[in-house]
Parts: C-alpha cells; sequence; structure tokens
C-alpha cells in the first residue's frame, strides 16, 4: 500500500511514517518545513519528502492519506483530498486500527513528562529483554529512532491529549486502547483547543474507560485532578506512585534527585541513581518503573537500567560550555515544566547563578494562557531574558515587573544572545527554554561564547 502523510516531519507523524515503512508499506509525506532531526531520520528509512502543501503531491492518488493534527481546512492538500475523494484517515486511528491490535499497549498520558517517561518506559523493557514496539514524541538517546515496532508484545506509545485530526476532534489516547496506562499528572494547557481544565479531564476518563479491568492504571498520587478523573468511574485496578506517598514511593538520598530509594507498599526494593535531575524525574522514575512491573519485569533487577538511561534531546540537555559557563536546551511548554525543571538544577548546583532565556513558545503561551504563573515559576533564576516577538499577543511587562529586576524582554534571538553574552559570568548555568525550533538559539549562544 502507497501511504502519503501529512505534516510528515512533526516527531508524532515522522514516528508513523517510520512504521508504516518497518510494516511494509511504500511510504511518502508532505510538510511545510523539511528539515532535520526526522527528515534525516525519514530520508534514511527510504521515506519520500516533499515541501509543501501543494495538491500535486498527492498526484497520482495514494492508496490512503494518513492526516496529522495540524492540517486545517484551507490547506491545499487537505481541499484537494476532500474534493478527489481520496481515502483518508488521523495517525492515531492509523495506529490504533493497524498495528495495536494484539499488542500488549503501555501509554503513556499527561500534561507533563509523557515523553521522557516513553523513552524511559521502552529502556526499561528493552533491558528486560521484552524488544517493545514504541512511539515516542521525541528523540530519545538510548534508541536510534523514535519509533520502531520491536520483536515482542509490549508497544509503548506517548499518548497525547491534544486533538486527533481536523475532522475527529477527541484527545489521540482514546484512540490505543491501552492495557497499561500511566497517568502522570493533569493541568490545564492547550488553551486553543480545550476551554477548561474541566474539559481535558473529560477526555482522561474517555482514556480510563477504554483500560480493560486486567489492565492497570498507573496512577500519580499527588495529582487532585486525576482523582477527581477516576472519582467519575474505573473499572480497572489502579496503583499510585509518589514521593512518600502511594503505592510505589521514592525517598530522596539527594535533593537533586540523583539518587533515591524506591518502595512498593512498604518493601525496600532497592535505590536508583541516574544522570537526571528534579523530583519530577523521579516520579517519572516511579511511573515507568510501575508500569513496566505491571508488564512483567522483575523490579530489582531492572534498577541498575536507570543508570544507563540517556533521557531525550531538549530534556535539559547539555549542548556545550564558553567561557567557563554551562548551557543548556530544554523543552519548556508550561509554567510547571519550567519551575520543577529549574527546581531540580537549583538543588544540583546550589548557589551558582542560573540564566533562563524564555522562548513562548506553545499555542497555551502564546495566548497568554499561563502569563500569570510565569513569573513564580522562574524563582530559582537568577536572570530571565525573555524573548518577546512582536507578534505575541499579550504584554510580557507583567511578567518583566514581578521578576523584579531579574527579568528584561528582547524582541530578536540576535539580541536575546547578545544580552546573554554581556551578563555571564564563570560557573554560570544557561538554560534555553522553549518547546520550538528556537532558531537554534541554544547552539548559536555556545559558538558566540567561544568565538569571543
Amino acid at each position: 500500500m502507497r501511504l502519503h502523510i501529512l505534516g510528515i516531519c512533526g516527531t508524532f507523524m515522522g514516528g508513523v511514517a517510520a512504521l508504516a515503512r518497518e510494516l511494509g508499506h511504500t511510504v511518502e509525506g508532505s510538510d511545510a518545513n523539511v528539515y532535520p532531526p526526522m527528515s534525516t531520520q525519514l530520508e534514511a528509512l527510504g521515506i519520500g519528502l516533499m515541501e509543501g502543501y501543494d495538491a500535486s503531491h498527492l498526484q497520482p492518488a495514494p492508496d490512503l492519506v494518513v492526516v496529522g493534527n495540524a492540517m486545517t481546512r484551507g490547506n491545499p492538500s487537505v481541499e484537494y483530498m476532500l474534493d478527489a475523494q481520496l481515502r483518508y484517515i488521523s495517525g492515531p486511528q492509523w495506529l490504533g486500527e493497524t498495528l495495536l491490535p494484539g499488542r500488549e499497549v503501555l501509554a503513556v498520558a499527561g500534561t507533563h513528562g509523557k515523553t521522557t517517561t516513553t523513552s524511559l518506559l521502552a529502556h526499561l523493557l528493552e533491558e528486560a529483554g521484552q524488544s517493545p514496539g514504541f512511539l515516542i514524541g521525541g528523540a530519545p538517546s538510548n534508541f536510534p529512532t523514535s519509533a520502531r515496532l520491536g520483536t515482542g508484545r509490549p508497544f509503548v506509545i506517548e499518548a497525547d491529549e491534544y486533538d486527533t485530526a481536523f475532522f475527529d476532534k477527541r484527545s489521540k489516547f482514546v484512540h490505543y486502547r491501552p492495557r497499561i496506562a500511566i497517568l502522570n499528572n493533569l493541568e490545564y494547557d492547550h488553551a486553543d483547543i480545550f476551554p477548561d481544565v474541566e474539559a481535558i479531564q473529560r477526555q482522561f476518563h474517555h482514556l480510563v474507560r477504554t483500560v480493560p479491568a486486567n489492565g492497570r492504571l498507573i496512577v500519580n498520587a499527588h495529582d487532585a485532578r486525576l482523582a477527581e478523573v477516576l472519582a467519575l468511574g474505573c473499572w480497572t485496578p489502579v496503583e499510585t506512585f509518589g514521593i512518600g506517598q502511594g503505592d510505589w514511593q521514592a525517598r530522596l538520598i539527594e535533593a537533586d534527585g540523583s539518587h533515591f530509594e524506591v518502595h512498593r507498599r512498604g518493601q525496600h526494593l532497592g535505590s536508583v541513581r541516574w544522570p537526571l535531575l528534579g523530583t519530577h524525574n523521579v516520579m517519572n522514575a516511579l511511573a515507568a518503573l510501575a508500569a513496566a512491573a505491571a508488564a512483567g519485569a522483575d523490579v530489582p533487577a531492572l534498577l541498575p537500567a536507570f543508570e544507563r538511561f540517556q533521557s531525550v534531546r531538549r530534556r535539559m540537555e547539555r549542548v556545550g560550555e564558553g567561557r567557563g559557563a554551562q548551557v543548556y536546551d530544554d523543552f519548556a511548554h508550561h509554567p510547571t515544566a519550567i519551575a520543577t525543571t529549574l527546581a531540580g538544577l537549583r538543588a544540583s548546583v546550589g548557589s551558582s547563578r542560573i540564566l533562563v532565556a524564555l522562548e513562548p513558545r506553545s499555542n497555551s503561551m502564546r495566548l497568554g494562557a499561563h502569563a500569570a504563573a510565569l513569573a513564580p515559576a522562574l524563582a530559582d533564576a537568577d536572570r530571565v531574558v525573555f524573548l518577546h516577538r512582536p507578534e505575541l499577543a499579550w504584554d510580557a511587562q507583567s511578567v518583566i515587573g514581578a521578576l523584579r529586576g531579574r527579568g528584561q524582554t528582547v524582541p530578536t534571538v540576535e539580541a536575546l544572545i547578545t544580552s546573554l553574552q554581556q551578563q555571564i559570568q564563570p560557573g554560570d548555568h544557561v538554560v534555553f527554554m522553549s518547546n520550538g525550533g528556537f532558531e537554534s538559539a541554544p547552539r548559536r549562544f555556545v559558538e558566540a561564547l567561544r568565538d569571543a
């Protein structure tokens, strides 16, 4: 079968393309911007890529068009597809109907930590000898690709609550029918499609409804909104996790989260040392460990595997150093993610200065839905340089004012890099935070420091 994928260079749709190619289909696709790393991964798999959404890309007609959720009415390819009555399907529905039946699906849902937890769970099952398939919405460092079929029965999937397609406004994760589901956390996000947090809770409850009675729900013990979701009805055994709370518990040995003990229902299972920082990552670790156990893995035997976990690109990824300062790239999309990431770094670096370069890039951030929470989220930053592009829909001065002399706005990435160069001191830690490309600012900054 010849498949054409619209929006193929997104991390999710690129993973769908890789899986379809591995199944033996002929795969091609279009995207507005064809660029690495996804373009490189896809081209290496023999997948043809086309720049833009010209209707001619769908001529001659493919057997099936797989439509990414970034596609909208008015897009030339979408309009041609509809007018020509081509067969089409969403990426999540294609997965749910074509690839996931017969697999033991482990779905990782939550406002934060999905990509890291999905990568970690796939790593743990790989170390346990289960050869899982997976689809990860990022670039995992322990695997050469973001998606694969695997030879074992488990399939680990990042389960996003964002809507499925322009013609299917349900959350993506309702298509996956997992036997084991992680509910990592739940906060208000995606202000472009959800009017309030209750709307997101309803979607999470749709996911809960699909998990069978012989499955398992792995749920954050600290999260009141998830408790409210379960109170709407739950038909599956639940195991909770938390720091000093829940069925699965972590007890910190190091405050930065790099070393902790693991307990299950009062039984000490061992300890974990690993390269990740922050209590949020400790929570991700507990969730992945509980899910691996539900899939039959030997937990004490798995604990050494954490030390070999290399996380995901752009999750506090160290990109270089210059003039005695360390530079990181972080996929920040929400104030809670910003706060927990900086708290983990602060616990690790002590009194060393932390400088943050922040781009409000997610739809919710650009709409100003999280504006009031940004200054408190930046409490651990000594200095903040805020990229205030002219097209930003709200005025960031309220955030800068609340930082009380620790923040400034700049209109361009060039001005941001110049400002940081003027402020940097030996021993500083500089964190670039954005869930977009940020015009390669982190690496450009490292190069500027080295050239100075």
